[in-house]
């Protein structure tokens, strides 16, 4: 590891962030630089070596490496393929057999299975799996327990006769059995899903009923916050709701009798994998688009949506995210705090793809200090470490000073992502953690897979920006004409395909929601649902969705989620809800209800709404405020005005935010107009 003078030049940001003062850096601000002698070890630099020497590309700036990756979009994956190495049992018959999106055809006949490519590359010495646990006792897992385990899962999946493309769930924490699992699914060439185990089992059945599974993993319980959870009659509930299922697998994490209250039984996870005996492990021969797992997002309509990504796809782009630009490697430590259910976990677990050591964390992030995950950090000797600006804005708040307590040595990059990252999120981040320290501020989604935006050891930090876009990702800002715009803000857009782009929707045979989702505004053009501005200099700055998606404590929400709930409750007539995203990082989460004839929203009627929600959705799902309103704005095709209400409570003018012509009843948004003021006049919107 480098010395910490020749890690970077932090432009005397300690000096400058006295804590007296607290100035606020501007947007655009320059915060860190690397140095050379750093920007000379990174890996980015060593493939800009191989490049010229086997293609005679040269490139002094990051910019011109990127512009390069997307107009010339073949020959940049061809190299990412052969610099790491990747092999296929059949060859390829192009890169790209079709630029189309959606329907885009990558590296048709090829052969690669992820499960393969993550024991083969993992390190050889040294733990792949680091974890921690409010649960259980701290612990490690070497690449032999690891490669071990995914073969004697595997195996045990095969005798219960999962085969290729069926479906594996779990309701499961971010621990190792999870990674374990995940890898064991893979290796058979079936699907895999996880609900972590906080969701209600209405939020899980909504998932996992799509998928007709053939086997559903789960936790006997857990703790979280001090507290002890038996989880074993939300496993028989969703047992119970998948009639698909041929066998219901129990790990003793609580240590409680591994029994359902019924006495269904069950196989237990260490009595399983022991069954199988020791083995190598198989792999299917899976094509490169064939499905790997299925991570879930939400719009404001029906069921959540099931996001199925292949195995080419996922391989090829974690490489490059995580080989390339987040430069993580054999020396590696990598944390991120993050739900088993939510595409984080899936990029974390990627880190065993180019030999890093994955660190697990599964509690309160708080308990039983505001500090912990810093602690964690320190113990584990983390390089690299994932955090949410909500979670930043916390230990503000909380005046928690990590460099005081916790010396962070190895520390050399903290990412955030999962909303909108502030000046202030930087300035504290540099003062309160460690100066010398590289803040990779990202974007991308649960669809992808990865960034569109991300953090770089080659150009500055610049306050309150993500610093470059991903390479081989033709991300733009787009206005209202579809025109590329700099320096203004416009809608974020992807205009070439990318590997770890869906393969499909789960249960949308016909491609059509897909389409609606994605590509309706401008057909053959990715348009994301972020407001973004790209920068002069090629840098990024998010300001929050443009579409309806809630953002709730740095993860994404569907709206259906909580009107399914809220709905079903009695006394209820109808339901809006709105996340209005402030300047300071946090959120307002706002739930309208229609209280039906006769009631009232008393203090009883929000406590029964707030505990619904928190029991059969998730603790992210509970509102930080309940209003009753006469009535609910539709438009005249039926949908819910959940975005022009968010723009009247930002300040934004009625007649910009929607058009009453094109309402069921005009009449029905004037409340919310006249609550708009009031909720701005009291300083809400941040």
């Amino acid at each position: 590891m480098p010395t910490r003078s020749a890690r970077g030049d932090n432009l005397d940001r300690r000096n400058r962030l006295s804590r007296r003062s607290h100035p606020v850096s501007a947007e655009g601000d320059v915060l860190w630089r690397a140095s050379p002698q750093v920007v000379e070890s990174l890996r980015i630099t060593t493939y800009r070596r191989w490049l010229e020497a086997e293609y005679g590309l040269h490139f002094d700036d990051y910019q011109g490496l990127w512009r390069w990756s997307v107009d010339e979009l073949e020959t940049f994956w061809e190299s990412v393929w052969r610099f790491f190495g990747l092999r296929s049992t059949t060859p390829y018959r192009a890169v790209l057999e079709s630029p189309s999106m959606p329907g885009a055809r990558w590296f048709p006949g090829a052969r690669i299975n992820l499960a393969r490519e993550v024991l083969e590359r993992s390190r050889p010495e040294g733990p792949a799996i680091v974890h921690r646990s409010e649960t259980r006792a701290a612990g490690e897992l070497s690449t032999a327990e690891l490669a071990d385990a995914v073969a004697r899962c595997a195996a045990a999946l095969r005798a219960l006769g999962v085969e290729k493309g069926d479906r594996v769930v779990g309701y499961l924490p971010t621990i190792p059995e999870t990674v374990v699992a995940l890898l064991a699914t893979a290796a058979i060439g079936a699907v895999w899903a996880c609900c972590s185990p906080d969701f209600g089992t209405k939020t899980v059945l909504d998932r996992f009923a799509q998928l007709e599974p053939k086997v559903l993993i789960g936790i006997d319980g857990y703790r979280f916050g001090g507290n002890e959870f038996d989880k074993r009659g939300e496993v028989e509930t969703v047992a119970a709701g998948l009639p698909s299922l041929r066998a219901v697998v129990l790990i003793p994490y609580l240590s409680r009798s591994p029994t359902l209250p019924s006495g269904r039984s069950v196989h237990r996870w260490d009595e399983w994998l022991a069954r199988s005996g020791p083995s190598e492990a198989r792999f299917a021969d899976t094509e490169f688009e064939d499905p790997l797992w299925i991570v879930f997002t939400s719009g404001t309509t029906g069921l959540p949506k099931g996001i199925v990504h292949g195995h080419g796809g996922v391989v090829l782009e974690s490489l490059k995210l995580l080989g390339l630009q987040s430069d993580l490697g054999p020396s590696s430590r990598f944390f991120f705090h993050t739900s088993s259910g939510w595409i984080n976990f899936n990029i974390l677990t990627m880190g065993l793809l180019v030999g890093a050591t994955i660190v697990l964390y599964d509690g309160h992030p708080a308990f039983p200090s505001a500090d912990l995950l810093w602690r964690i950090c320190d113990e584990v000797g983390a390089t690299n470490f994932g955090v949410s600006p909500a979670y930043i804005q916390l230990l503000t708040k909380a005046q928690v000073r990590p460099r005081e307590r916790f010396a962070l040595r190895a520390l050399r990059t903290v990412s955030c992502t999962g909303s909108t990252v502030t000046p202030e999120h930087f300035d504290w981040l540099y003062r309160e953690v460690k100066s010398d320290l590289l803040v990779a501020s990202s974007s991308g989604g649960t669809e992808v897979a990865t960034g569109f935006f991300v953090g770089s050891h080659w150009v500055p930090v610049w306050a309150g920006e993500m610093q470059v876009p991903t390479l081989g990702v033709a991300v733009a800002s787009w206005n209202e004409r579809g025109q590329p715009v700099v320096g203004e803000v416009g809608e974020l857009v992807v205009t070439k395909p990318m590997p770890s782009m869906p393969l499909y929707f789960w249960n949308d045979p016909d491609h059509r929601r897909y389409r609606e989702t994605y590509f309706d505004r401008w057909p053959g053009v990715w348009r994301h649902g972020d407001l973004l501005k790209v920068t002069g200099r090629g840098s990024g700055v998010i300001y929050g969705r443009s579409d309806s998606t809630l953002n709730r404590h740095g993860v994404r929400i569907g709206t259906s989620d909580l009107y399914r709930i809220v709905d079903a409750i009695d006394g209820v007539v109808d339901s809006l809800v709105v996340n209005v995203e402030r300047a300071d990082g946090t959120a307002v989460l706002i739930l309208f209800v229609v209280p039906a004839p006769g009631t009232a929203l008393d203090a009883t009627f929000e406590s029964v709404i707030r505990s619904r929600l928190r029991t059969e959705g998730s603790p992210r799902f509970v509102p930080d405020r309940i209003l009753a309103m006469p009535a609910v704005p539709y438009t005249l095709t039926g949908k819910k005005m959940e975005v022009p209400v968010k723009k009247l409570l930002l300040g934004f003018q009625v007649d910009t935010s929607l058009s009453r012509d094109a309402m069921a009843i005009p009449a029905a948004i004037d409340p919310y107009v006249v609550y708009a003021a009031t909720f701005r006049q009291e300083g809400l919107a941040g």
